[in-house]
């Protein structure tokens, strides 16, 4: 009996019933939703501390998430690292995460991470309004300082935001707006910025670098990313948060379902949630507030704090991103940019 019962569970085995859990290779693919450079960072160093292979592809949060549901029978990448986590919730009622509580996520405040383990959040950032000083100037106008603010005539043709339907960004800035003015009037209202919309980018990241560069007069966008360009010699970046409330993000890590490497995945996951990992950003121009509690935030961060945020509802907009997108789309006749 005791040798059929062996024989029995090698065979389990040998399909992968008892494996699935259990998968490691050695080489880890992540999908990166945050700075180019900061995920350059982050695999450099997680490789250089465990010796695990470790490679990334960047994309913005939409298309991770397009991308993992195409793979879902055949995952490439084991790790979906930064990008709002809306789009991990999305992902989660498809049956795309494998949940995982992290032991270091004792150091994340609740608010911060998923009862369940579906994400771990590493970052927070707030949604606002970047412009160019000088452009600004030649308009003879004032940065907006309002949602209402950026309706006004003239600011028509002046403004850059990205796509909700593949920037993680414009996804926030949707939900905030359904959430702050309703469904119905929040729609009207996305109809009409429309209307003052000059281009939609593929990425939340743009607006920022155009405004930079003096391509537009106003961009939306998360506003650390306009920081770092400032810093980066965009000197004429202006910031300013929407004075009815504004909506942020938390940027989050987590286990893709069926992913080639489980077991390094877990460890990207547990390094991602440390002090070291989580101040590994700021050394690369990402000023993000941290989850940490130990962790020391960039000093840069101190001129955003006084935004007023809204009770953002992560929850709800990640189960609601299709519906809120088809909504969208009917409302503007805006297409996903694929450049």
């Amino acid at each position: 009996m005791k040798k059929i019962f062996t024989l029995l569970i090698s065979l389990l085995l040998s399909i992968g019933i008892f494996s699935a859990e259990e998968k490691e290779t050695g080489e880890l693919l992540i999908y990166a939703g945050l700075m180019e450079d900061h995920a350059i960072a982050a695999a450099k160093e997680f490789e250089k501390e465990t010796g695990i292979k470790t490679k990334f592809v960047r994309m913005s949060s939409g298309e991770i998430l397009a991308r993992v549901r195409a793979e879902k029978n055949n995952m490439t990448a084991s790790v979906w690292y930064g990008g709002p986590i809306d789009a991990f919730v999305a992902a989660n009622e498809e049956g795309l995460i494998q949940p995982y509580k992290s032991p270091n996520a004792t150091d994340i405040g609740d608010k911060f991470k998923d009862p369940n383990g579906v994400w771990t959040g590493i970052y927070v950032g707030y949604l606002g309004f970047v412009a160019n000083k000088e452009v600004l100037k030649e308009l003879g106008v004032e940065i907006p300082n309002s949602w209402q603010d950026l309706l006004k005539p003239e600011y028509k043709g002046e403004i850059v935001t990205a796509h909700p339907g593949s920037s993680g960004t414009a996804y926030t800035m949707l939900a905030t707006v359904i959430q702050l003015m309703g469904p119905e009037e929040g729609m009207k209202y996305m109809q009409k910025l429309n209307g003052q919309v000059r281009q939609y980018t593929k990425s939340g990241t743009a607006p920022g670098r155009m405004v930079g560069l003096g391509e537009t007069a106003i961009g939306i966008t998360f506003l650390h990313d306009a920081i770092k360009y400032r810093k980066e010699g965009y000197e004429d970046i202006i910031m300013a948060a929407p004075a009815e409330g504004t909506g942020f993000e938390i940027g989050g890590v987590a286990v893709l379902a069926n992913g080639p490497d489980q077991v390094s995945a877990k460890k990207f996951v547990d390094w991602s949630l440390s002090k070291k990992a989580q101040e590994l950003g700021q050394t690369v121009g990402s000023y993000q507030f941290l989850t940490n509690t130990t962790a020391v935030p960039p000093s840069e961060v101190e001129e955003i704090k006084g935004a007023k945020l809204i009770e953002y509802d992560f929850d709800w907009a990640g189960k609601n991103r299709k519906n809120l997108l088809d909504e969208f789309s009917k409302a503007t006749k805006a297409e996903v940019p694929t450049k």
